[in-house]
């Protein structure tokens, strides 16, 4: 039986438990997930590099799962575009049974391994693209048949299982274990199962986004101000990364057209916003190397 199905020894009376220690034993039992995404730290670390040029030359995030797995990637893919500015069509997710299974689970639909080949399909993909596919079994014929349509397109397979020796690992380019062990209640992998699954997300993209230039020391300088609280957040960035006066920095926003990055630029560099955006331009987007430069 494969970990995430077998019933957990530590807590066999879990339905008797007074609220407080019942609390208290699914917060502790999130902590082997922590464990998992820690052992794969190296697995992580080789998707980062491997992705990276893809993504450089103009790739795509493509994430597929189902169910719980299905949705923490597309959580993953949509939070890039507003903290990151990653193009939104460059972040594409697919998920057993289609958009309607995001508030509702399509019985069957996971075990289509046609459709998933199918689905990725029509997302006609490239080589330069990087494809996740997400199963807390590991074994998901409809991840398993979108991963062999990414390879035959020439993509960069990533596979995140819970299970070691999952297919979705082994038939992956890269495959990523997150081996959290049994639920605390017997197969319920939105669990600790999908707290790893988004840990290892966070760290897989997020590493991407710091090495695809989009946060200068640790300032998220690519976000999109889109609300008050963005812009305000936007506002105290340029401060700290420029040194300069709230009235400077809230001018040169405004010149920018709200991009923190190059409103640092133009007040550290003493440059107009069309010279700061060549500059940027010139260095691929990374503001130390302007700066540097």
């Amino acid at each position: 039986m494969l970990n995430t199905e077998t019933p957990s020894p530590r807590h066999p009376d879990l339905d008797s438990y007074p609220t407080g220690q019942l609390v208290q034993a699914l917060v502790d039992d999130q902590l082997d997930a922590v464990r998992a995404v820690q052992a794969a730290a190296p697995a992580l670390a080789r998707a980062v590099e491997t992705a990276l040029p893809r993504l450089q030359a103009g790739g795509r995030l493509i994430y597929v799962g189902a169910g719980t797995s299905g949705r923490l990637g597309l959580l993953d893919g949509v939070e890039l575009t507003p903290t990151f500015s990653w193009p939104p069509e460059r972040a594409c997710a697919l998920i057993a049974g289609g958009p309607g299974a995001l508030m509702k689970a399509v019985e069957g639909a996971e075990d289509n391994a046609s459709q998933g080949a199918a689905d990725l399909q029509q997302l006609q993909p490239r080589a330069q693209d990087v494809v996740i596919g997400l199963a807390a079994s590991g074994a998901t014929p409809y991840v398993l048949g979108a991963l062999q349509a990414a390879r035959a397109a020439g993509c960069l397979t990533i596979g995140m299982a819970n299970n070691p020796g999952a297919p979705v690992c082994v038939q992956a380019e890269i495959g990523v274990v997150l081996d959290s062990g049994p639920e605390i209640i017997s197969g319920s992998t939105r669990l600790k199962a999908g707290t790893a699954q988004k840990i290892a997300l966070n760290t897989l993209s997020s590493s991407l986004m710091v090495k695809l230039h989009k946060v200068h020391g640790n300032l998220m300088v690519d976000l999109q101000a889109t609300n008050a609280k963005l812009r305000r957040r936007a506002l105290a960035l340029t401060q700290r990364a420029s040194g300069a006066a709230p009235e400077a920095a809230e001018l040169a926003l405004a010149q920018a057209g709200g991009s923190v990055k190059l409103a640092v630029l133009m007040l550290r560099a003493g440059l107009t916003a069309p010279a700061a955006q060549a500059l940027l331009a010139q260095h691929g987007g990374h503001l130390r190397a302007a700066l540097e430069a």
